[in-house]
């Protein structure tokens, strides 16, 4: 059985507007965001084995929260490149590509991709992927190589300003 957890960036800021797409930080919020979310994961009993990130810098700045909560280095965050502007296929690949021995991985990408591929993964759909948002799901298989087509189970949807029950 794995667990895959994706996560889209925090909310980032446009005070730049000269500054490159994957150059922008996280704003103020984003940076509340991130390790409030962290935390929740970790109150859910979540214990990653790898956090995997797209390169651009506010999805490695959001997957930095998340290593500290989990008191994970920065030196464990790995950067997958496939996962800036990423298309469901290739999710997919980096999906498969996972090392058998993580059986938790969290992976930090952007929309409109992370939304797409969120909704191919079990019958539960969302309109969107709000910054920072967890979507999580159990995998149905011993090697990642099989995640495709193994079946797979909605564990939880969870964004900052979803009220907590």
């Amino acid at each position: 059985m794995k667990t895959l957890i994706i996560v889209r960036h925090a909310k980032s800021s446009w005070d730049d507007m000269t500054q490159k797409d994957i150059d922008r930080p996280l704003n103020d919020r984003g940076k509340k965001d991130a390790p409030e979310m962290a935390q929740r994961l970790k109150e859910k009993g979540i214990k990653p084995d790898a956090l995997i990130s797209s390169p651009a810098r506010r999805a490695r700045k959001t997957a930095r929260y998340f290593a500290e909560v989990f008191d994970l280095g920065k030196k464990d965050i790995d950067i997958e490149d496939a996962l800036y502007e990423a298309s469901i296929a290739a999710f997919e690949k980096v999906t498969e590509g996972l090392k058998n021995k993580w059986s938790t991985v969290v992976l930090f990408s952007h929309n409109p991709g992370i939304t797409e591929f969120a909704n191919t993964l079990t019958n539960v759909r969302i309109d969107d992927m709000p910054t920072c948002a967890v979507f999580a799901v159990s995998i149905h298989t011993d090697e990642w190589l099989n995640f495709k087509t193994a079946a797979k189970r909605f564990l939880f949807f969870d964004y900052p300003r979803n009220p907590l029950p």
